[in-house]
């Protein structure tokens, strides 16, 4: 009988230590959680906040600048800009148009033969009306911070008008001042976008990640290049 009760009070020691045990993981796993929830808070909102003095919603509101940056996004089959990416190249052929801009950098994915996002914004802007000499193309904007620091260091651009949607404008202008580039940005929003709310989620991750990029990591462009500057010859 004492050796069963023994047994018995083995057992449930184990389980209790087992269950204590479970216990603090599942509180670690919480704070290390709250903690880094709190990272990505806080360093988004530090992006955000050096940002938003640079944003406009109106082209009146908006200050000259001498090159007009799109930033890519997707394009659908048959080599037509999404909706999205077409508000932001409307964004800037009214810029160009009003002489708000004298040049149009297009920034996009180029990765594949087949998905080539520059050329098609390049399409489009020359198709509704703005002179192919003015317009710049980047095909090695793979990301936000490639188009910026590519914009900086190979287009030779030292202050601009970036032209995206709300949620993406406050990272990008971000990226462009640190990459010593004098920017501001145009909200290019025209309209409500189907993904909005995704696109946002995301974002908050994608701001912390700049701050890191661009305070802690030094990130380079996946690729720089001879330069080509906008106040230089036509890109050929």
């Amino acid at each position: 009988m004492i050796s069963r009760l023994g047994s018995a009070a083995r057992w449930l020691g184990r389980g209790l230590r087992a269950r204590l045990r479970r216990r603090r993981t599942w509180i670690v796993l919480a704070v290390a959680a709250a903690i880094v929830g709190a990272v990505v808070v806080a360093t988004g909102e530090w992006v955000r906040s050096e940002a938003e003095p640079w944003l406009f919603r109106t082209y009146r509101a908006v200050p000259d600048r001498t090159v007009a940056i799109v930033p890519g996004a997707s394009i659908r089959p048959g080599g037509v800009p999404s909706i999205m990416l077409q508000d932001r190249l409307e964004a800037a052929r009214v810029l160009y148009r009003r002489g708000r801009v004298k040049r149009i950098l297009v920034s996009g994915d180029n990765r594949t033969r087949h998905y080539n996002e520059t050329r098609v914004m390049r399409s489009w802007l020359v198709a509704h009306g703005v002179p192919a000499d003015h317009v710049y193309s980047d095909f090695a904007g793979f990301r936000t911070l490639d188009t910026m620091e590519r914009a900086a260091r190979v287009f030779r651009v030292r202050d601009a008008v970036v032209c995206t949607q709300a949620f993406h404008l406050y990272r990008s202008v971000f990226l462009a001042r640190r990459a010593g580039i004098d920017a501001v940005g145009l909200i290019a929003d025209r309209r409500r976008y189907r993904r909005a709310r995704r696109d946002q989620a995301r974002e908050y991750l994608a701001r912390s990640l700049a701050f890191a990029d661009s305070y802690l990591i030094g990130r380079e462009p996946h690729f720089l290049g001879p330069p080509i500057p906008v106040d230089g010859p036509p890109q050929r």
